[in-house]
């Protein structure tokens, strides 16, 4: 049990970096289950429209994660060698390319929003409920775009802090800008104070400028504490990076980049797929993810303990050490998912009954609830899996674990069932997630073959 139990001082060096990662996503999708909750008080449609946009924007959200994440390999590894140069360098690459994916992403969601979304309108239903889902998410998304760009510029801050061990502030900046996020849609949603009633338009608003507010404090907070965050002197004197570097980054982390695109548009794909059973089907599946995301976040965070502890390991050179780690790391997650599916399964009922939806809605989503409970221990090991390859620098390898699976077998298998037979959307739903056992598998096998252990940042100036 020693290989995969460890002792006091390894769980408190773990929680250290994870809790307050779990702190930060937690708040945040709470205050997501919050937000929903609310747009869901003002009716099915504005919520199911929300629901659309934000899947497009986790598209996004996804991306910017795999083009930071590509540079962030790089960056644990020279932190654990002690180069701040070298972070400096991943941190200027993650800078750029977040700035030119946001210009992308709001030119798409800008000129074709409205073809996005009613790719989500093909299933049953009236035609003027469609018309109703559409407006509102058109309204929605736009005001969305403008909180992009400060999300970006965030996003490659806080992963470069993290690479650096620095979890805590990240989570304070997340705790701020949570609260400003609720509170402001307490406000603008329902019309308080003063304030206009501006429904999914006052979400949109609320949740733009708790991004503004989660940037400022992560980036002025960077910049007046340079001797913790030496990597951010001169990081603008000029836009250098080695070229070798440059290339080594875009041959590990384009693969990663590409997976993260991929995999988020996958999940977008199944989502659609879910759709054709009807507007039900999609407000059934709000409600079940945004519920999940909030009990999700303890396996999260494990994905990033493994990639930030084993990364440094890896980096210093210590690779059996990396390995005993990462063996023990997995096995917590694991332990992990069975306690909080658990929990999740037991308190399945209660979470619907808080929506002001259709009995139909409530009863889908507490039998989809039920489900991700059930396969939590499943997604956990799934996820540390990933993140322990992605450690090492095997992005070909995790691209194919990843989001070639996906395209390959999960959206198959789920486009074939939803649109040539007549399951019914529960059994749909749950033969989908029950294929990710075969990937389970995969992962298994690769991460006891070792094929992740290397430094990649050796020799690198």
């Amino acid at each position: 049990m020693n290989k995969f139990i460890g002792n006091k001082r390894f769980y408190q060096m773990v929680l250290s970096i994870a809790i307050p990662i779990m702190i930060q996503n937690g708040i945040t999708n709470f205050v997501s289950l919050l937000n929903n909750i609310m747009v869901g008080t003002v009716g099915t449609e504005q919520m199911t429209g929300v629901a659309i946009v934000n899947q497009l924007m986790f598209v996004f959200n996804i991306t910017i994660f795999g083009i930071i994440s590509g540079a962030g390999i790089f960056g644990a590894q020279f932190y654990g060698s002690q180069r701040h140069d070298g972070v400096r360098h991943t941190f200027r690459f993650k800078i750029i390319c977040c700035l030119i994916l946001t210009a992308f992403a709001v030119a798409l969601f800008y000129f074709c929003g409205k073809d996005l979304i009613s790719m989500y309108l093909q299933g049953e239903g009236n035609e003027a409920e469609r018309a109703l889902v559409l407006g509102y998410g058109r309204q929605y998304m736009l005001i969305m775009l403008i909180g992009m760009l400060p999300f970006g510029i965030e996003q490659a801050y806080t992963s470069t802090l993290r690479e650096c061990g620095e979890t805590v502030l990240p989570m304070k900046a997340g705790i701020v800008a949570v609260l400003v996020n609720v509170t402001l849609n307490f406000i603008l949603i329902f019309g308080r104070f003063g304030a206009p009633e501006m429904g999914v338009m006052g979400a949109g608003t609320a949740t733009a400028v708790a991004r503004f507010v989660e940037a400022t404090i992560i980036v002025s907070w960077t910049h007046s504490h340079k001797k913790k965050n030496p990597f951010i002197v001169g990081a603008y004197k000029n836009f250098y990076i080695p070229a070798n570097l440059v290339k080594k980054i875009l041959i590990k982390g384009t693969p990663l980049m590409v997976n993260e695109a991929l995999w988020a548009g996958g999940m977008a794909a199944l989502m659609q797929c879910y759709s054709i059973r009807g507007l039900v089907a999609v407000a059934g599946l709000n409600i079940s993810g945004t519920i999940g995301n909030v009990f999700n976040v303890v396996y999260l965070a494990m994905g990033s303990a493994v990639s930030i502890i084993v990364g440094q390991l890896l980096g210093a050179g210590k690779h059996e050490e990396a390995r005993d780690t990462d063996t023990k790391l997995i096995a917590f997650s694991v332990g992990s998912g069975v306690v909080i599916g658990g929990i999740l399964m037991i308190l399945a009922p209660l979470f619907p009954m808080i929506y002001n939806t259709s009995d139909e809605v409530k009863g889908l989503a507490v039998q989809f609830i039920r489900i991700l409970a059930l396969c939590m221990p499943i997604n956990a090991f799934m996820n540390v899996s990933y993140f322990t390859l992605r450690s090492g620098g095997k992005t070909i390898v995790t691209f194919l674990f990843d989001s070639v699976f996906m395209w390959v077998v999960s959206i198959p298998v789920a486009y074939t069932l939803s649109r040539h037979t007549n399951i019914p959307i529960v059994q749909l739903y749950f033969m989908c997630q029950m294929v990710d056992l075969i990937k389970c598998l995969i992962g298994f096998v690769l991460v006891k073959k070792g094929v992740w252990i290397q430094n990649i940042v050796l020799g690198e100036d």
